[in-house]
């Protein structure tokens, strides 16, 4: 068996960040979580997960800046990204693509099971880039 897929996530709203921790942990994720994006930035160095749920609206440096920050290192540039977010305005949305993120997904229309679906995809889709010949 293989060991489990880590995740950081990233939100400012700390009760819904305390429940998507524990919610990852009985999906069977390693999960972590930061209600900053520096202190996100930090644990992300620290942990280097196999994916990053990432707020863009957040005190100190936005999403957008954090995952500006992450392309720039490249420990952490590869990470895949998706972005979980009250926004659901295209412009936002097209920044987030045009940063990198894999995926984008507006709180109020998606529930556990499409964000598991989402984070699944993702995560599959990057470890197949990885084993490409």
């Amino acid at each position: 068996m293989s060991a489990k897929k880590r995740i950081v996530v990233v939100e400012d709203e700390t009760a819904l960040l305390t429940v998507l921790i524990e919610w990852l942990k009985t999906e069977g994720y390693e999960a972590f979580g930061a209600p900053t994006g520096q202190e996100g930035i930090a644990l992300i160095k620290q942990h280097l997960p196999d994916l990053i749920l990432l707020d863009i609206i957040l005190p100190g440096k936005n999403g957008f800046e954090v995952m500006k920050e992450l392309s720039l290192d490249e420990a952490t540039a590869k990470i895949p990204i998706v972005i979980l977010t009250n926004l659901g305005d295209q412009q936002e949305r097209q920044t987030a693509l045009s940063l990198g993120a894999k995926g984008y997904l507006v709180k109020a229309e998606n529930d556990f099971p499409s964000i598991n679906k989402m984070i699944k995809s993702v995560l599959s889709r990057s470890q197949n880039k990885n084993h490409a010949f």
